[in-house]
C-alpha cells in the first residue's frame, strides 16, 4: 500500500506501525504521529495514511520538519498557513507573544515592526529575556522565531509607525496586527488600515491590565475587516498595571483570531 512517511510518499508491505519501524530499524523511542494524533501504541495501517517518525534531540530537514508540524495540525491548514502573510506592529507585551504562537503554528512570512529596544520592564509580561536587554525588539524576537523555525520568512522594520509609513509598512500583507501601548498610535494604525487599505483585515486589542477574570477577555467583530481582543475597559493606569497572564490571555486571542482568518473563518 502506499503511505505517507515524514512528508514522502513510500510504497510498504508492512501492516502495522511496529513492522513499519522494524523494517525500518527505527528505535522504539521516537515520537510517532498517526494522521495528526501521537501515540506509542501499535496501530493496523491503512491507504494513504499519513505517518510522521521524529527521532528525539535531532534537528530533521526541511521537508520533514515541514511534515512534523503538519502532522500536529492537519496538512490542510499548515499548508494554508505556510503561505500566509502577517504584520504585527508593536513588539511589546501582546505583539511578542502574538509572533512566537504563530511561529509555532507555522504562519509562513511574519513582518515585525518596533521602534524600541528590549529594557528590564520589559520581562514581567514580553517574551524577552535577560540576554536580550538592550537589543532592538526586531531583532531579539527574529532570533528567537529562528531557533523555533529556522524556515519562516521574517522581515523586520525598526521605526516608529505613524500615518506617514502605516501604507509602505504594511501594504503586501493579508493581516495587520495591532499591538501597541500607545492609544494614539493604535487609532492612527487602525483608522489608516481600514479607510486605506480596505483589504486588509486588522486584528486589534483593547483592555486586558489588571488580573480581573479570564473569562472577560473576548474577541468581537465591530466591523468589515476589523476585529477586536479584550474586555474593552481594562486599561493600563495607576494601581492597574499590565500583568503576564492577562497579557498573554488577550495575546492568545489576536493569535488565534488570526490563524481562523487565514483559514478563511470570520467571526458573525
Amino acid at each position: 500500500m502506499n503511505i505517507t512517511l515524514n512528508g514522502k510518499l513510500i510504497h510498504t508491505e508492512c501492516s502495522s506501525i511496529y513492522e513499519l519501524k522494524k523494517s525500518l530499524s527505527i528505535e522504539n523511542d521516537n515520537i510517532v504521529i498517526i494522521n495528526g494524533f501521537q501515540t506509542n501504541q501499535d496501530y493496523i495501517l491503512s491507504k494513504n495514511d499519513s505517518i510522521v517518525i521524529i527521532k528525539k534531540g535531532v534537528m530533521p530537514s526541511k521537508d520533514e520538519f515541514e511534515s512534523m508540524i503538519s502532522a500536529r495540525h492537519t496538512p490542510q491548514v499548515y499548508n494554508k498557513l505556510k503561505q500566509s502573510k502577517v504584520a504585527i506592529a508593536g513588539l511589546g507585551g501582546l505583539g511578542s507573544n502574538i509572533a512566537i504562537m504563530l511561529a509555532r503554528t507555522g504562519v509562513g512570512h511574519l513582518l515585525l515592526v518596533d521602534f524600541d529596544i528590549v529594557e528590564p520592564s520589559n520581562l514581567n509580561r514580553q517574551h524577552y529575556f535577560v540576554r536580550h536587554l538592550s537589543m532592538p525588539k526586531t531583532s531579539a524576537l527574529e532570533q528567537q522565531i529562528k531557533d523555533i523555525n529556522p524556515f519562516i520568512t521574517i522581515d523586520t522594520k525598526t521605526v516608529y509607525i505613524d500615518e506617514s509609513n502605516i501604507k509602505a509598512l504594511f501594504s503586501e500583507y493579508e493581516i495587520v496586527c495591532e499591538a501597541f501601548d500607545n492609544p494614539i498610535s493604535k487609532a492612527a494604525l487602525v483608522n489608516t488600515i481600514l479607510t486605506e487599505l480596505p483589504s486588509i483585515k486588522i486584528v486589534a486589542a483593547s483592555g486586558m491590565a489588571g488580573y480581573d477574570s479570564s473569562n472577560s477577555i473576548k474577541t468581537e467583530k465591530k466591523m468589515k475587516n476589523f476585529y477586536i481582543c479584550g474586555d474593552f475597559k481594562n486599561g493600563a493606569k495607576i494601581g492597574n498595571g499590565l500583568m503576564s497572564p492577562r497579557v498573554q490571555i488577550c495575546a492568545g486571542h489576536q493569535a488565534n483570531m488570526i490563524v481562523r482568518l487565514l483559514l478563511g473563518i470570520e467571526e458573525v
